[in-house]
């Protein structure tokens, strides 16, 4: 995680500067803004992995000898078989539509986005305390 932390770091400083010279020369106000977010969001970004490279173990990746097989192992868990995603998708893309076509769209695609929502987040939620 350190060299994540590190890169993100140097990418922040990299887009302070391209802000800077941007906003000086173009005196364009939403592009400026926009580099100036992002600068923020990538700063955000490299101190949150700096910070947390400090408390994990050191990965594969931080070692220079490591192969590409020492990072194997189980990542996480992910659902084989949910059906939440394509109705958050459907869900989604009809409320972007409401907003090229017309907002009323948009009564159709919030119950469908609710759905896809509710189910994907208490998909294996079954009783109380179940998953604790």
């Amino acid at each position: 995680m350190k060299i994540q932390g590190k890169m993100f770091i140097w990418l922040s400083v990299f887009i302070l500067a391209v802000a800077v010279v941007y906003g000086y020369w173009s005196k364009e106000p939403a592009g400026t803004t926009a580099l100036f977010l992002a600068f923020g969001l990538a700063i955000m970004i490299g101190f949150y992995l700096a910070f947390t490279a400090r408390r994990v173990d050191a990965g594969a990746q931080d070692d220079m000898e490591a192969d590409v097989a020492d990072e194997a192992g189980e990542v996480g868990f992910f659902s084989p078989h949910s059906w939440q995603p394509l109705s958050l998708a459907v869900g989604g893309a009809l409320a972007f539509l409401g907003i090229a076509v017309g907002w009323w769209v948009m009564y159709f695609s919030a119950p469908i986005l609710m759905v896809g929502l509710f189910g994907w987040v208490f998909e294996y939620y079954r009783g109380e305390n179940r998953t604790q």
